[in-house]
């Protein structure tokens, strides 16, 4: 079941012994014990249905923190204002339990290091955010050409307006596993552990013999990686470098 229909079911779920509770004459007058008996039942629900853990906290603050707002007396304008900034920012990450990681300034040179010196090589960033990793490494390998595909409208009109003027850069709006991978020798990846196995199954479907996948923090399932890239940076990023093995050799 998508993890966003469970956290619906939840919600109704727990409404629904809040409803009971109240009916019942077993929760005391007010609001605030409706509100705390519905997201008891919600937590409870979605432990019932295997929700990932971090799903728990966030249903046992939802209902509270929609009293707590509903008091403090702020305009709806301001709070449609803030759904559409988190849409924009964060668009279906509902949907793909991917959110918006930002890589660093070392990564890219670790990255960089990873790419063979004499050739020209095109790589691929998959969900490549503001460009955070693309636009440093289009000015460290200029011979080089950069592509990303990320679906937030948001960060990637801030990506295309940072990464102006660098002729090697691409940036694209969409759904990286909808566009072809065939063109490109490097696939980067920062996403979650939950698509992994369905990007090295494509990468291994659609990149040439030698190809290479590059997945920061959340390795592939059940897959030895090549090599394991530790970078010093603030977050103790770590790289897992995947090639893909069928007739050709594999570049150091």
């Amino acid at each position: 079941m998508p993890p966003a229909l469970k956290a619906l079911l939840a919600q109704f779920a727990g409404c629904a012994v809040a409803v009971a509770l109240a009916r019942g004459g077993l929760l005391p007058a007010g609001i605030w014990p409706l509100a705390a008996s519905q997201a008891l039942g919600t937590a409870l629900a979605a432990a019932a249905l295997r929700s990932a853990r971090w799903w728990l906290p966030i249903h046992l603050g939802f209902a509270p923190l929609l009293v707590l707002a509903g008091k403090l007396g702020i305009g709806p304008g301001w709070y449609l204002l803030g759904f559409g900034l988190l849409l924009a920012i964060y668009w279906s990450s509902f949907r793909t339990q991917v959110p918006l990681y930002l890589s660093s300034r070392e990564t890219a040179r670790a990255v960089a290091a990873l790419l063979p010196p004499d050739r020209a090589i095109r790589l691929l960033d998959l969900g490549s955010g503001t460009g955070a990793l693309l636009r440093p490494l289009a000015k460290l390998r200029p011979g080089c050409a950069f592509d990303g595909i990320e679906a937030a409208p948001a960060p990637w009109l801030l990506s295309r307006l940072l990464g102006r003027g660098q002729p090697n850069l691409n940036l694209q709006r969409g759904d990286f596993f909808a566009r072809p991978w065939r063109a490109h020798d490097v696939i980067y990846a920062f996403l979650s552990p939950v698509p992994m196995s369905d990007v090295w199954a494509k990468a291994q479907r659609e990149l040439r013999p030698g190809g290479i996948l590059v997945s920061n923090s959340f390795p592939v399932p059940r897959v030895e990686p090549e090599r394991v890239i530790e970078v010093d940076d603030a977050r103790g990023s770590v790289l897992y470098v995947y090639c893909v093995h069928r007739d050709g050799p594999t570049p150091k």
